[in-house]
């Protein structure tokens, strides 16, 4: 007797490593600043490509970004640029790999001035997971979020990117209905 594969959202069943992503991580509720903060900045470097390619990339971004440090990132000099411009484990775009260490640099100055990322993020929602109808790639929310995200210097950060990422770090449970996951945290 073979096990019954679990129905998925349909994005998930075109590689066994995005089923796994989307069967343990996509659209569970995150509420660690420095994860907020990485998987923003990863989904910045999706921008215009896929998500299965940042996915298969996450490993070395995460060794060429110290572990996605924020106070490592933000001490990145034009030496560390020109290190990852040079690492072909992940996406080598200089207006991206800048966007990063800018992004560490408002992350640790939020911080420092006693405000926290997780918190920031929650904001908006008051501290609750919304539940998303799966089909949006863009809403009210995240074109609030990218705005204030812009206001205060962060790059890549467009409506649709923020929503990808709202998706991903579960401040909207998009799971479409019929995913085992629908409506699971």
């Amino acid at each position: 007797m073979t096990a019954k594969t679990p129905a998925r959202c349909a994005w998930a069943d075109s590689d066994p490593l995005m089923a796994a992503y989307h069967d343990a991580e996509w659209g569970v509720p995150v509420r660690d600043s420095r994860m907020l903060w990485e998987t923003l900045m990863l989904e910045g470097f999706q921008a215009g490509l896929s998500w299965q390619v940042i996915l298969r990339k996450r490993e070395a971004f995460r060794a060429a970004f110290a572990g996605f440090d924020p106070a490592k990132v933000a001490a990145f000099t034009e030496a560390d640029v020109t290190r990852l411009l040079a690492d072909p484990g992940i996406v080598r775009s200089r207006a991206k790999i800048e966007a990063t260490i800018a992004g560490a640099r408002i992350f640790n100055a939020m911080q420092a001035r006693g405000e926290d990322f997780a918190d920031f993020c929650w904001s908006f929602t008051q501290g609750r997971q919304l539940r998303g109808d799966g089909r949006a790639s863009v809403t009210p929310l995240s074109e609030s979020i990218s705005k204030e995200l812009k206001r205060r210097g962060f790059k890549f950060v467009g409506p649709t990117i923020v929503y990808a990422w709202l998706q991903a770090v579960g401040i909207v449970d998009d799971h479409a209905p019929g995913c085992f996951r629908h409506g699971a945290r």
